[in-house]
């Protein structure tokens, strides 16, 4: 397998290690071209006040090689996003080279710079820059070798796939190829040169198929479970029956009757390796376990009083005008709370790691979305020094945030050292969802006001541990406050019964579900149109553009709910991103049953890279997003998980899936955003919304199962 072909960008809170030094890396790269950037100076105020040490030097660079080839080395990955495609894009763009000329190395931790990560939408929105301003620099470069060639002046010179030409005489003309030939030539992006605009584009905005789509589509590509190595044993680990757990008793004598089996402990961590996965997992079962399980405290039933009597004094994260001001002016009063419980990333590939130890050097595969953590995690479990490790990212099946964790690194890694074998972990899927940082559970309590004339009074709007990602109130309402308990990964000791983490859009699933339902609440009493009741209170003119949109493509007739129809509408902010999303539903009275016919959804990105890549990325937030929506709740009781797989936990099926229409408006002049999350957090609310308008149900925790639309038809 040839490794170098793949690619990533990480996130880690640990500080920066460049695996090689400046002429190492650049004995490494050759001759040709070479253009270093960083993206230090585009970070958000969020990703740079972690109390992380970022990079004063560079973490990616570009060359323009020898043979005219462009390779450009991140610490980024691809996990499904489609970046392997739309950095290509860009890059392609600004050097005027053809797409496929560009060659993506990601997420191999000795020939790419450190890199902060991949998550929050952040690699287009924020890499994007800086990678096209390396590609421009690089370009002028060129210009001027070309220049010295043909004895032309720059202003003179053209650019068409990679070969330069005099505009004057089309015979004078030199490839990139011919320009690098025997050069070395180093330039750092200081002050950025200017980037093309949209009118002379020819790669940016054009629909593109991913590059990756053969191979995975075929069964060609390979992911880490997929790596086998010469002498490679199969580790198993024993896992407690729950979460907070002691082992008390161990006996490993039966694992004697499988042949070629091999117990492997280190405390209270006890694996046994096999050559063969299955016989692993055969002699696993054969280790005789005592444990001492803490009594529950706490279930999915009682969660949420509990997450109340531990959160702690709340933040306000934005405000405006004087709520009891506002209240004063108040002619109705709704005061809601709106429930939002645990949820699995479910990702189609369980977390796998395989490691090789080589004298006094490491190799590292791992399906990670953090492969220069994992670096450090697995050097620490080894024993070796950072540098001595390599990490390679293959295509990694899915990540939403639940990849950041190495688990199954460490595992790996310490049973390599104790073996001294390659070792291969590969969770299960009841070990991927035990071992599975979870999405938290969350509630939203929210007070509002209307005036006698319909307008929102006032708006005061606690959530607790969802964080304050989409939270912040983006409608008209003079007098407002917006209050966090909590951050939305998680808390401290003994807030949840075990590990949460970011979960796709971390937090903004739950605000815009508690946020838009309370919109339509006060829309249906003021017997006001949902979609008349939001334009009314926008004045931000580009969610303005969304919510039309979506209405003009649905065909939404303007009536007050319920109106029998099963229509639903939600607007959320994310990444960068607006977006408004449409949905008609039908209800069974008689059994809850819910059945989504149908949803459009508009997104305002800004500049659409690849409007292919962002169709896919808003079709398959969509989808999973109904699986939160509609059923996925994880059910618990104190440590123990009692959904461990695909039979109780549900996650969307294809007869799920409604008639799905997207709407990009693509603002070629406004900056990239992000386009990985923001449709997925609009999806819960606006099929509650839909439900309400459908049958007169309004259910107020997600996922809306039958059983809370009949409760809630019982209560209304």
């Amino acid at each position: 397998m040839d490794h170098d072909r793949f690619l990533a960008l990480d996130f880690t809170d640990l500080p920066p290690n460049l695996p090689l030094s400046r002429r190492e890396l650049l004995k490494l790269a050759g001759g040709g071209i070479l253009v270093f950037f960083t993206t230090r100076s585009q970070l958000p105020a969020e990703a740079q006040g972690r109390g992380q040490r970022l990079p004063e030097d560079f973490n990616a660079f570009l060359r323009v090689g020898e043979d005219g080839r462009v390779t450009c080395f991140t610490g980024k990955i691809e996990m499904g996003q489609g970046i392997i495609t739309s950095l290509a894009q860009m890059l392609a763009e600004e050097l005027d080279v053809a797409v496929g000329s560009v060659e993506m190395v990601m997420g191999d931790t000795d020939r790419c710079p450190w890199d902060m990560g991949t998550f929050g939408s952040m690699s287009t929105r924020f890499f994007g820059a800086p990678l096209r301003a390396a590609g421009a620099e690089a370009r002028r470069v060129l210009l001027e070798l070309a220049s010295e060639k043909l004895q032309t002046p720059v202003e003179q010179l053209t650019v068409e796939a990679g070969t330069v030409f005099d505009r004057r005489d089309k015979a004078k003309h030199a490839t990139y190829a011919q320009l690098a030939q025997g050069k070395r030539i180093e330039r750092h992006v200081q002050t950025p040169p200017p980037l093309k605009k949209p009118a002379d584009f020819r790669a940016l905005g054009k629909p593109l198929t991913r590059r990756d789509a053969r191979e995975k589509v075929t069964g060609e590509a390979k992911y880490t479970a997929d790596i086998a190595l010469p002498g490679m044993l199969h580790a198993k680990i024993l896992r407690p029956p729950a979460h907070g757990a002691k082992l008390t008793e161990v006996d490993v004598a039966g694992v004697s009757v499988v042949e070629g089996a091999e117990v492997v402990r280190d405390g209270d961590f006890i694996a046994v390796v096999h050559k063969c996965p299955d016989e692993a997992e055969r002699a696993l079962e054969k280790v005789n376990a005592k444990w001492d399980v803490p009594e529950p405290t706490v279930d999915d039933k009682t969660i949420f009083d509990h997450l109340l009597k531990v959160a702690p004094a709340g933040e306000v994260v934005a405000h405006g005008g004087d709520l009891a001001t506002g209240e004063k002016r108040a002619a109705q009063v709704f005061e809601e709370t709106y429930l939002d419980g645990y949820k699995a990333h479910a990702a189609m590939e369980p977390h796998a790691a395989v490691v090789s130890v080589e004298g006094d050097k490491a190799t590292v595969w791992a399906s990670t979305q953090a492969p220069f953590r994992a670096k450090d995690e697995a050097a620490s479990a080894l024993g070796l020094p950072a540098e001595k490790v390599r990490v390679l990212t293959p295509f990694v099946g899915g990540g939403f945030g639940g990849k950041t964790a190495n688990g199954q690194v460490v595992e790996a890694a310490r049973v390599a050292k104790l073996t001294g074998k390659p070792i291969q972990v590969a969770w299960s899927r009841e070990e991927e969802f035990f071992n599975d940082t979870f999405r938290p559970a969350a509630i939203v309590k929210i007070r509002s006001g209307l005036t006698d004339t319909g307008a929102i009074a006032f708006w005061d709007y606690h959530v607790y541990f969802a964080g304050s990602r989409g939270a912040a109130q983006f409608y008209d309402v003079a007098h407002h406050a917006t209050t966090a308990h909590g951050s939305g990964w998680g808390g401290g000791p003994g807030t949840h019964p075990f590990a949460t983490g970011a979960w796709r859009a971390p937090g903004n699933n739950t605000n815009t579900f508690g946020r838009e339902s309370q919109l339509d609440v006060m829309a249906a009493k003021a017997g006001v149109d949902p979609v008349e009741f939001r334009l009314a209170h926008l004045k931000d003119e580009k969610m303005r553009r969304v919510l039309q949109a979506a209405a003009d493509k649905f065909g939404w007739e303007p009536a007050k709910a319920p109106s029998g129809r099963g229509y639903g509408c939600a607007c959320g902010t994310d990444a960068g991103a607006s977006v408004a999303t449409l949905a008609e539903v039908a209800v069974d009275k008689a059994t809850g049953a819910i059945k989504v016919k149908r949803l459009v959804c508009a997104q305002d990105m800004g500049l659409v890279i690849n409007p292919e890549g962002a169709t896919l990325q808003m079709e398959g937030c969509l989808t999973m997003g109904l699986g939160y929506a509609l059923t996925e709740d994880l059910r618990f009781r104190g440590g123990q998980l009692l959904d461990r797989n695909f039979d109780t936990y549900e996650i969307p099926r294809f007869s799920w899936v409604p008639k799905i229409e997207t709407i990009l408006l693509d603002d070629k002049e406004a900056a990239p955003q992000g386009g990985g999350e923001p449709a997925i957090i609009t999806v819960g609310a606006v099929v509650a919304n839909a439900v309400f308008d459908a049958c007169g149900a309004r259910v107020r925790q997600l996922p809306v199962t039958p059983a809370r639309v009949q409760e809630a038809l019982r209560g209304s």
